[in-house]
Parts: structure tokens; sequence; C-alpha cells
């Protein structure tokens, strides 16, 4: 048996952790389970055993829904009381609860038995119903409900047997039976307030004396109460409760509208003394003021799935539909807009979490955005027309501090980029192993910032005295210095470690630093894979990757480590490290002549003055990235994180630095993700199923969430012909509903592949 405690000390296991548990065990072959629960949900159900073999569970202090959607072939028994819904919607198994049941207990449950061996709360068995493929639902109480009880009941059979329930007026609650049209319901004891209209009592028949006297024994069992057999078996004390046919239901008169109107409500009505009522009578299809819903293009209102995941926030939408008109160069200088590195990153080191929740990965793969940006490697802005006759120094030349030198040099300021390697480029020249990016791509997008009219100043580290001089001669500062000292853990045997990011400059820049046969690497995320590429390119013979968790490195480099034959382990604590290896906290022993870890990094902020506030390693920073009077940051040197992370940070940092030397107001940039029930994508799995194309063909392929690609559907299906495309001076296009046509149907929203359309509710005021 499979036993479970969910409470360890003041320790409580989460809902969503301990159904995890649950159905690993599930499909490792486990069949009987001992719950001590404390009050986790949904225990029970729907689970399937991998060779279909029965489910059986004993569980004590369930939360609600014990047993919910429970399947066929499960039996749950709960020892003691269980909260709200036990059984909600079970399709087929068996629910035993030997002490009292919350409200809703069997709601909407369409199969399977449900046993309760004490009261039921209110609403128990409301919209039971019966699919007649399958057997139908049989839900019973030893003693008795709460009010509303069996409201709406359609289909089962209920039993309340009304056991220590003589105090009580009602066995069945206040209301019961309210709405009931189908099913069988038998009670024992005293039963008022049950609804006349929609049910009739009758005693019992034959064969309901067969259905009962044929189930107690299984009933009585199952709850452990054998012992009242004979007192429940009096057949005398039972009612059976049934549907009133529809020829039984009163009928009433339905009300006619307007002699109500003209002789009842205005004259006499709440409303008289402010309504003026002309008595004119709308059509029930209508247009202008008496629509109850108006259409309203909403083009590039929401964020599609892919500009929203990307940090950098490049509308790859607009990109498509720039394609798709033809205007292939101004589709590539787009992206130059938001990133500066469209090559380096979004097509070579970027893991394009952009893709990860493409609509179109419903239909075949995700829009190819990665690729895509390789085309604009070789593309280029205009220079900034006029100068703003202001300077700003950026302190770091890697992906944060480039990105805010490109974003002000095309808004006119002066920029100078200080760095203190001789070459610029950050991580992406030092760190990033040459077969990700390659370095004529890295070299062009550099050379097209220089171009721009950024100044390089290479080989400048930064100390106090170099930034106190900094600062006094530009207008605002920009710290970009990244995160460079690698972080070690001081282990027993810890100077043995090789810090990832010193490795990897070493190979960047032509050292080939030595390494042993065997390579362990401390650490799974992307810097850790990226090291043990570059263990193997120095002759390493097996690299062993662990970690503490589960790799956190995207799958396609994970993918790649495992190619070249290294290993990955999880999870891995480690102890100590020797001249031979690793001991792990469990005592186990990995064997490896060359440490290296890549566990993260933390910048180097020894240069800044005191008044600027360091928090464990990083920049604490305002909401306008903000770090002192003039003086602002972005990237790794803020929070470790991606490089399009950093180029997203440091758009809003350039944004912030031109409202400061502006004297504007610094707003950040929201955005909301497109609800993907907007969109209609039949229209694509019919049409657009085609062989994936090459990623600048890809706008044939694109849903274009959010935003209109101009496919004129929503006018041609228009059946009040109420919409009109329009072209503005400027060479672009809207969409128009005409509100004298437009009856508000909602066929346009309904219809639309990209989301554009919205339906508001029309406010309008009818009278002035």
């Amino acid at each position: 048996m499979f036993k479970l405690k969910s409470l360890d000390g003041s320790q409580r296991m989460s809902t969503q952790d301990l159904l995890q548990v649950i159905n690993e065990a599930v499909a490792a072959g486990e069949t009987e389970f001992h719950i001590e629960a404390s009050g986790q949900h949904d225990i029970g159900g729907p689970l399937w055993h991998p060779e279909g073999k029965d489910l059986k569970f004993l569980v004590t202090n369930p939360g609600q829904r014990v047993g919910s959607m429970c399947l066929e072939g499960t039996q749950i028994i709960v020892e003691g009381s269980a909260s709200a819904d036990v059984g909600w919607l079970n399709a087929g198994g068996k629910i035993v609860v030997r002490g009292d049941a919350g409200d809703t207990a069997a709601h909407c449950a369409a199969s399977g038995n449900i046993y309760i061996g004490g009261r039921a709360g209110t609403r128990s068995g409301s919209l039971m119903k019966h699919d007649p493929l399958y057997a139908p639902p049989e839900f019973w109480v030893l003693k008795n409900c709460g009010s509303f009880s069996f409201e709406f009941m359609s289909g089962g059979i209920a039993v309340v047997c009304g056991y220590d329930s003589e105090k009580f007026e009602s066995v069945l609650g206040d209301r019961s039976c309210v709405g009931m049209v189908g099913g069988t319901l038998y009670f024992r004891g005293n039963a008022l307030g049950i609804s006349k209209k929609d049910v009739k009592i009758r005693p019992l028949e034959q064969e309901d004396i067969a259905y009962l006297d044929g189930k107690m024994d299984d009933f009585l069992t199952s709850i452990a109460r054998p012992e009242i057999r004979a007192e429940l078996s009096n057949w005398s004390d039972w009612y059976k409760v049934v549907p009133l046919k529809y020829e039984e239901r009163s009928k009433t008169s339905q009300t006619k509208i307007l002699p109500f109107r003209t002789e009842e409500w205005v004259p006499n009505g709440i409303f008289s003394d402010v309504l003026k009522d002309d008595f004119s009578v709308i059509g029930l299809v209508a247009t202008g003021v008496y629509r109850q819903r108006v259409p309203v293009w909403e083009n590039a209102y929401y964020a599609s799935p892919c500009e929203f995941n990307c940090t950098a926030s490049i509308p790859s939408q607009r990109r498509y539909n720039l394609l798709r008109e033809g205007k292939v160069e101004e589709a590539y200088k787009l992206v130059l807009e938001y990133t500066p590195f469209p090559g380096s990153v979004c097509g070579a080191v970027c893991p394009n979490v952009c893709m990860e929740d493409c609509t179109r990965k419903n239909l075949d793969i995700s829009v190819q955005i990665g690729e895509l940006g390789t085309y604009s490697k070789d593309v280029t802005l205009d220079k900034a027309a006029v100068p703003k006759g202001k300077s700003v120094a950026v302190i770091g030349g890697g992906a944060a501090g480039l990105t805010v030198a490109w974003q002000l040099i095309r808004q006119g300021y002066d920029v100078t980029v200080f760095e203190s390697d001789a070459k610029m480029g950050g991580k992406l020249e030092q760190v990033i192993p040459r077969s990700r990016l390659p370095q004529q791509t890295l070299a062009a997008e550099l050379k097209r910032i220089k171009d721009m009219g950024v100044v390089f100043k290479n080989n400048t580290p930064v100390d106090r005295e170099k930034f106190s001089e900094i600062r006094a001669n530009y207008d605002a500062v920009v710290v970009a210095t990244g995160g460079h000292n690698g972080r070690v853990i001081p282990w027993p045997g810890h100077e043995r470690i090789i810090k990832g990011i010193d490795f990897l400059k070493g190979i960047n820049k032509g050292k080939s630093p030595k390494v042993g046969k065997h390579v362990i690497v401390i650490g799974c995320g992307n810097s850790g894979m990226d090291a043990a590429v570059g263990a193997y390119e120095m002759g390493a013979e097996h690299v062993t990757c662990i970690d503490v968790q589960r790799p956190a490195a995207d799958d396609k480099e994970i993918a790649h480590v495992e190619d070249l034959g290294a290993t990955l382990m999880w999870p891995v604590v480690t102890k100590e490290v020797t001249a031979e290896g690793i001991i792990t906290q469990d005592n186990q022993f990995i064997k490896g002549d060359t440490i290296i870890i890549a566990i993260g990094e933390l910048p180097e902020l020894e240069f800044l003055p005191e008044e600027i506030v360091i928090e464990k390693g990083h920049l604490k920073v305002a909401g306008d990235y903000r770090i002192a009077e003039g003086v602002y940051t972005a990237g790794d040197a803020v929070k470790p994180g991606r490089m399009v992370d950093a180029i997203g940070a440091a758009q809003q940092a350039a944004a912030a630095v031109d409202a400061y030397l502006t004297g504007t107001t610094y707003q950040l940039q929201t955005k909301t993700k497109i609800d993907k029930n907007r969109l209609s994508t039949a229209y694509f799995k019919k049409c657009h199923s085609c062989d994936v194309p090459k990623a600048d063909d890809d706008h044939l392929r694109c849903i274009s969430c959010g935003t209109c690609r101009d496919c004129h559907m929503c006018e041609r299906s228009c059946p009040e012909n109420a919409i009109t495309r329009t072209l503005g001076s400027d060479g672009n296009f809207e969409y128009i509903s005409n509100a004298n046509k437009c009856i508000g149907c909602g066929i346009c929203a309904g219809i639309c592949p990209c989301g554009i359309w919205s339906m508001h509710a029309n406010k309008q005021p009818i009278h002035a």
C-alpha cells in the first residue's frame, strides 16, 4: 500500500504537490493508497491506472471535492467527515464518507455511487443527471440533507434514510426538489417544504422496495453500520419523489408587453416621474443607438503571445505585415528599433521564449521568429536628424550597455561607451561559445552601433576616480557592467574550482585553458551547458553536469551537450571538492580531474560611490532604473537574466534617461497578452497547413494574433455590408463599422482570425 502523510510538523504539502505525487504513483503502478490529508482538495480523481487495474483510496481529513470527476474503477473511503463537493461530477467511482459530508455532495454526479454515513449539507444532490449509455448515479445519505437538496435534479437515484433525524422537521431541508425534472428520490421520515409545483410524493411500489432492499446491505456495509439494517427496512416509513410530467405542471398566462407598458408600468411604476417613454417599438434587429453591442476595430491593442513573451517587446506581427506588403527592408529594419542585436541575440543566443506560446504550435510548429532575426544583421537605420546637444556615458559594453547606447544615439544624444576589455560585446564577445554565436555576426552588429556614432573606448577600466570624472563630464551616466564575477560556494576544497565565466573567457581569447579527461560542471543552466561544450572543445573525454534541481538550461542546449556525450545528474548537493572529484552530501563520489562552477555571476561595483545602494551584490533601482541623480542602470548589474532580458531593461533605462534629460515624466511600458479565445484559427487549419517555409516567408503561415493582417474577412462576412476598409494619407489602413448599418451581431469578431474586433456594450444615450 502506498502511504502518504501530507503534514510534516508544521509544513503542509500543497494540493498541487499532493496530487502530483498521487498521479506519479498511479503511473508507476500503485493501486492502493492510504492518504493522511490535511485539507487538500480533489483527492481521488480522475485517475487511470496504466494497466487498467482498480484503484482504492483510504483518506482522512480531506478538503473540498474529494472524488471530484472520479472514474469507474476507483473506490474512495473517507474515515470521518469531508467538506464540500464530495463526488462533484462523479463519473463512475464509488465514494464512501463514513461521517458527515459538506454542502453540494454529489453535485452534478453523472454515474457511480456516493455513500454518506452521516448528514449531507445544503444543495446536496443538486444537478444530478443520467446519461442513458451508462448506469445512473446513486447517492445514499444515512441521516438527512440541508436545504435546497436535489435542486434541478434531472436523473439518477437518491436515497435519504432519515436515521437519527427525528428532531428535524424535514430530512430534506427546506425548498427541496426545486426545478427537479428527472430521476427518483427516496426518503424516510418527515419532509416539509418540498416543491409541489415541480414534484409529487408517492408511496413505494414493489419495484421500489426491491431496489432499496437490494442496495441497502452494500450501503450499510460500506459506511460500517450493518447493525441498523432492520430499523431501516420498515418500508411503510418510506416515500418516493418523482418529477411532474409536463402536462401535470401548472401553466401561467404570459403578460402582454404593450398593455403593461401603457397601462401599468409608466403611469404607476417607480420610474414614472423620470421616464419619458415615446412608446416607439424597437425591432428585434436594430442599428445605431439601439444596438445592444458595438464592434470596435482594436488593431494592435493586445500583444500577441510572441510579443508578450519577448522581454524586448519586439512586435513580430508588425514585421510580418510589412513582409506581406512587400516592404522587406522596412520589415528587417523594424526590429532595430528594439534591439541592435537581432542576429547575435534573437538569431543565435536567445532561447526564443517568444516562440514557446505561439498560437501556430496548435496547427504545425511555432513561427520561426528566432531565425527571422538573422535577416536583420546587415541592415541599419538612419542617424538622428537633429542632435540633442547632450551627452551620455555608458559604463559597460555588453548587451545592456550597447542597447542603451543604440537607443540614445538614435535620439540625437552623444554617447560614449567605456569598456575595460579590449573588445566590445561583453559576454557576447567574451563568454558565448563561437559555435553558438558566429564571430562575423557579432562583428557586423558592433560595427553598426559604431557607425551610428557611438564612441567606443576600449581598455578603459573604471574605478572610483574615473567614475567621478565621467559623472562630472556627462549629462547622464548608465552603469551596465554586467555580471563577470563568478560565484563560488566555499565548500572544503573550493580553491580547486575554476569559475565558468573565467574558463569561457579564456577559450574565446584563444588561451586554450587546460582541462582533465573527466570534467565536472556544477550548474545546469545555459552557462553550465556553455562550459560543458567548452570543456569538450578543450579536449575533455567526458563531462558530468550536476545541479541541485532540474536543469534550467534550454532544451536545445541540453540536447547539444548530451549529443557530445555529457551526463546530466540531479538533484546533487556538493559536500566537498577533492583532487579526484566531488563528494556529495549523501557521500557519493563523482570522478573529475577538473571542476568548473557555473551557478551565476555577480557584477563588479566597487567603483561606485557609497551613496549608491547595493543589495545582495546587485544595484537597487527605483522604478525608473535610476540609482542616483543622473545615474541609471540595466542588465545583470541589477539582476541576472538572459540577453533578451538585458535588452528589454536597457530599452526602459534609455527611455528613463531621455525623460530625465528632456524634463519629462518616464512611464513604464506595459502590454496585455491577447486572449486566445479571441482568435479564430479554423481558416488557418484548413488553408495553411502547408510545408513549413523559410523564416522570411513565415508571414504566409502567421495568424497575426492581435494585429490585423488585412485579410478582408470581416468586410466580406458582414451580413449588412457595414464594414469598409479605408486608407489614410500616411498609407495606413483601417476598418470602420458604419453605425447606421451595423446591427451588432458580432460576426466580425467571431470570424476574425487575429482577434482584432471587440464587441462592447452600447452605452450611447438613446435620448438627449
